[in-house]
């Protein structure tokens, strides 16, 4: 059917198909142009690719000797994390420690008795202070749910409150305080302190505040330091040899939980300032008198005392004793307070008898300043029981209010929060556990950060030179070599094989890339100066592994020892810092190191208007030309493709009119021989 003509419908000579073949011959240098774009597009991406990858490069080389590079950064290794642990800041100094956590610090944590579900707490004014800050809030009364929300809506970081089912029918509510240590304690005021009778969270309790006061009554000097000691407006001065005795009125009784606390601030003085014994003035010889007689005087002769010659007794050795307090009990034992430190300023210290007394009653409080180039002075002794809180105290504790305590390499420490930051300069510890055991703790340079920056830097490299080498190269045995890849990125690669076989430009940054691993570098260390002494290179196969022909290890790869690497970083850290980023000439700038020739090698083409900028710029300029090429082209197939229909239908047409005159000459002859026969 399809060769059926039908006027008007279909041509007769298929002209659409003449006209098709005709205009594929005219469309061969288009197409010619087309693909020389596509061409042109794909090595455009190609040099993207490759400027990606020296992008890639040079920041992690830039990172090996820049200002923020890994060589600098510090961690803080714990031998017991779940004691004590920390962070360091890049200006923390390499250092080990010693430290034993006594206790870490608290907040006050208070737990009513078990409620009924049907308990309402009344409507008030409720206030709860921690310290110095305060949350007060008006209730209008309701179920403990409703008055939790309600303060935990007002708690601001300070109080907040829960409720805990501890027997299964009854509800508890908890009531804690966000903040630790001792100067940060729970209170309750207004009807916030019924709220906490009512519910069984306190109890009333009797004041245990036991102060020590310092007047001339209650203090008595000791033998020989009348001059020594002297009490003036509630503080006690004790000057180098001085001692005393404070009477308390009634002893002290035990009780577990009773603190024993003061303030005290020192003063040194130098050497020479330290009292100097003079000769004794020898004796007091009378007058020897005189005569007079007839106006005329006779003077006696002196007596004489021969004196022997004074010999100066040698200076006092230096004491330096700084445990100056003794706590003496009603069985005539006694036990001292560990040392103060030095401070011009008052400081406060606290002490748990019960870790000093035990069962035993304090009877008196002897102050014994046993240095010679030192005066103490004491103010605001008191013993209280720190469960007391404004005349309450809780009924089931969680936890009470407390103060870190911990020593450091021997020094006695105490802070009010877990997180500690100002006692070594750039590292903030965390306080995590109690533990009698000391644990070291030390600063040291991040390793594996460093580690983990070489080998970025190593794989970048790498990437970059797998890149050049398969676009500068022609043998597949390039990509067969390039084991990790998928079967995907191996025909990616094979399209771009050997398309910039005859660029010297790749060509010879490839060469200069591969002369950079394998150049020496200047370092302190003169035993260290290539990659290849720290486990860096193309060829660093341990001992005894194959050492056959491989020429993928001719291609310029880098390979890393771990081994080898891990012990450069751990026994020659600043040479190997140096080796990729030194300070040759003093100015605080890197000018030698791997990664500061690798930064400066791939700056040139991948900057603003560099090499690679120019090549893609080049590449723009003859895709711009070709597809203006293409759009003459296409406009001009148009209208060829115009010109054959035109001239096809113009032939068609003129066939239609000799057929239709020839049709009509063969009815004019037929119509003739039909009127002749008749005749």
């Amino acid at each position: 059917m399809s060769d059926i003509y039908v006027p008007g419908v279909k041509s007769r000579f298929n002209t659409e198909k003449l006209i098709e073949d005709l205009m594929k011959v005219e469309r061969i240098p288009r197409e010619r142009v087309e693909r020389n774009v596509e061409r042109l597009r794909n090595e455009k991406t190609y040099w993207q690719d490759v400027s990606r990858r020296m992008t890639a490069l040079k920041d992690s080389a830039r990172l090996l000797f820049s200002f923020q590079n890994p060589f600098n950064d510090r961690i803080v290794n714990s031998q017991d994390s779940s004691v004590i642990s920390g962070s360091a800041t890049r200006e923390a100094l390499e250092q080990e420690r010693s430290f034993t956590v006594r206790q870490i610090a608290q907040a006050d944590r208070f737990l009513s008795a078990p409620l009924d579900d049907s308990f309402r707490i009344e409507p008030g004014d409720y206030t709860f202070a921690v310290g110095k800050d305060e949350v007060n809030f008006n209730f209008r009364g309701g179920t403990l749910r409703e008055f939790t929300e309600s303060l935990n809506r007002r708690g601001k970081n300070v109080v907040q409150a829960s409720i805990i089912t501890v027997q299964r029918g009854t509800r508890s509510l908890l009531i804690e305080s966000l903040v630790t240590g001792e100067g940060n304690r729970l209170a309750f005021s207004g009807d916030a302190e019924k709220l906490a009778l009512d519910s069984g969270m306190m109890e009333k309790a009797n004041d245990s505040r036991r102060p020590v006061g310092l007047t001339e009554n209650s203090v008595r000097a000791g033998a020989g330091s009348v001059q020594l000691i002297a009490v003036e407006k509630g503080e006690l001065w004790a000057g180098a040899g001085g001692s005393a005795s404070v009477l308390l009125g009634t002893s002290i009784p035990p009780d577990p939980g009773l603190l024993f606390t003061f303030e005290a601030s020192t003063e040194t003085f130098s050497e020479e300032m330290a009292a100097v014994p003079e000769p004794p003035p020898g004796p007091d010889i009378p007058d020897a008198g005189s005569v007079t007689y007839g106006g005329i005087t006779v003077e006696n002769d002196g007596m004489a005392v021969t004196l022997p010659q004074w010999i100066p007794p040698e200076p006092p050795k230096r004491v330096d004793d700084m445990s100056f307090i003794t706590l003496n009990f009603t069985d005539g034992s006694s036990a001292r307070l560990p040392a103060i430190r030095d401070s011009e300023e008052f400081r406060p210290y606290q002490y748990r008898l019960q870790d000093l007394v035990g069962d035993k009653s304090i009877a008196s409080v002897n102050i014994e300043n046993r240095n010679t180039h030192r005066d103490i002075n004491i103010r605001n002794i008191l013993v209280y029981d720190p469960r007391h809180i404004g005349g309450l105290e809780p009924m089931n504790p969680v936890s009470v209010a407390r103060d870190a305590e911990f020593a450091m390499d021997g020094i006695e420490l105490k802070r009010a929060s877990n997180s500690i930051d100002d006692i070594l300069p750039g590292v903030t510890l965390t306080l995590k556990s109690a533990s009698e055991r000391p644990v070291t703790l030390g600063v040291e340079p991040d390793r594996e950060t460093i580690k983990d920056s070489l080998i970025a830097l190593v794989g970048n490299y790498n990437r970059l030179m797998a890149e050049l080498n398969v676009l500068t190269r022609t043998d597949e045995r390039i990509i067969e070599d390039l084991g990790y890849l998928s079967g995907e990125e191996r025909d990616s690669l094979r399209e771009r094989l050997g398309i910039f076989v005859g660029d010297s430009t790749l060509s010879s940054f490839r060469g200069s890339l591969q002369r950079a691993g394998s150049t020496p570098y200047p370092t302190s260390d003169m035993d260290l100066n290539l990659l290849a002494q720290i486990g860096i290179g193309t060829d660093v196969r341990s001992s005894g592994a194959s050492t056959g022909y491989d020429p993928s290890r001719l291609r310029g790869y880098l390979e890393i020892d771990e081994k080898a690497l891990d012990n450069a970083l751990e026994s020659r850290l600043p040479a190997v810092q140096q080796l990729f980023g030194f300070d040759t000439d003093g100015d605080m700038l890197a000018d030698s190191g791997l990664a500061f020739a690798l930064d400066r090698l791939t700056q040139p083409y991948i900057e603003t208007g560099g090499i690679i900028a120019l090549k893609t710029g080049t590449i723009d300029s003859r895709v711009n030309q070709d597809t203006r090429r293409i759009d003459t082209m296409e406009r001009q197939l148009a209208a060829r493709e115009m010109t054959l229909k035109n001239q096809y239908a113009q032939m068609e047409g003129a066939y239609s009119r000799m057929e239709q005159m020839s049709t009509s000459l063969d009815s004019f002859s037929q119509q003739a021989n039909n009127n002749n026969n008749r005749r």
